[in-house]
């Protein structure tokens, strides 16, 4: 489970992260990098997708490249520019340049916030050419041993007008996450906050509760990523009501309606 993304990362993994399976994803996603298969990665914000590619590339001993897509986005942000350095003109490589070249995974979070024409440059790194075209340069880069190629995004929370494109995704083997059950989650809430089972347990009941809300007006529910950051203001010595209020419940909503619906069933689910 990841507690924040690091868009534009870069580097080796020093101490193992940590990751709790809740399915096959690793199994696939090792055999996947086998093959040197492209992987989609989908789920709802927050459940651990940038975590798990963290996880699986200090597993298998690859440098990990991550870029958050967003709708400014260029091609050139992905492949690199001529950049003026010293009075000269030279070519700097962007991040998925850098990848191909190394034998990195590159990994394009959020990918449909990317406009379109930008995500297309990733075709033929996705197919058995493993081929990336720099039109600048004038040349074609062929992936270096090791290179993998991971996206991701949220499905549930994509409009039509932002979903990704059946000529991409039938390029990816797919693997889908979701919220783990709730004797993982306690143990990744504990962990990643620095907070005892009890506490993080209550943190993951209350999560659950949320979630299984009928009728929500949330347009996101509350994720892991929310419960570890509550579960981190307890760790500083926050009260857990006040810590779920600040870290959850005005997170999820500015509707002052919807917010006195959360604080009451914080009330039923949190010990008084």
């Amino acid at each position: 489970m990841s507690l924040n993304s690091r868009p534009g990362g870069v580097g080796h993994q020093s101490a193992k992260p940590f990751y709790r399976p809740a399915g096959d994803e690793v199994e696939v996603f090792c055999a996947a990098a086998r093959r040197g298969l492209p992987m989609l990665l989908k789920g709802p914000t927050g459940c651990g997708k940038t975590r798990f590619v963290e996880a699986m590339a200090h597993q298998l001993g690859r440098e990990l490249i991550t870029v958050a897509g967003h709708e400014d986005m260029t091609s050139a942000d992905l492949v690199g520019r001529y950049l003026l350095k010293g009075g000269e003109t030279v070519w700097v490589d962007g991040p998925l340049t850098r990848a191909v070249r190394e034998g990195a995974i590159f990994y394009l979070d959020e990918v449909v916030e990317a406009r379109q024409d930008t995500t297309v440059v990733i075709h033929p790194l996705a197919d058995h050419r493993r081929e990336l075209p720099v039109d600048r340069l004038a040349t074609t880069l062929r992936a270096a041993p090791g290179f993998q190629l991971v996206i991701s995004y949220n499905p549930g929370y994509q409009s039509v007008l932002k979903n990704l494109k059946d000529s991409t995704r039938q390029r990816f083997v797919a693997i889908e996450l979701g919220f783990p059950p709730a004797d993982i989650e306690t143990d990744v809430v504990a962990n990643e906050a620095g907070i005892d089972a009890h506490t993080a347990q209550l943190l993951v009941r209350l999560g659950g509760a949320i979630r299984s809300l009928d009728g929500s007006p949330l347009r996101e529910v509350a994720s892991t990523r929310l419960l570890i950051l509550a579960g981190g203001l307890v760790a500083e010595g926050l009260g857990l009501r006040s810590a779920v209020q600040a870290a959850v419940v005005q997170v999820l909503t500015d509707d002052p309606d919807v917010v006195r619906a959360l604080g009451e069933l914080v009330d039923a689910v949190l010990p008084t």
